[in-house]
């Protein structure tokens, strides 16, 4: 049984892991070329910070799927 719940946060960790380590990547390529866009146009700052938070939503949707393996799996 301890194995099993081991396994079950070890999914879940990685999942929100993962999801991180790709939303940080995408993050740091986007934010480069916003600040350049946004250092040749200054109107350009407002969506250049738009996008930048989008690649956060996948971190969100990795504390989900880790939700959800908890939960379906009975819970630590």
């Amino acid at each position: 049984m301890a194995i099993e719940t081991g396994l079950i946060a070890i999914g879940a960790g990685i999942a929100i892991g993962l999801s991180a380590i790709g939303a940080a990547i995408a993050e740091s390529t986007i934010g480069a070329a916003a600040v350049g866009a946004a250092a040749e146009k200054e109107e350009m700052f407002g969506k250049a910070l738009i996008l930048t938070v989008i690649p956060e939503t996948l971190v969100i949707f990795g504390l989900v799927i880790a939700i959800l393996i908890l939960n379906l799996a009975g819970g630590i």
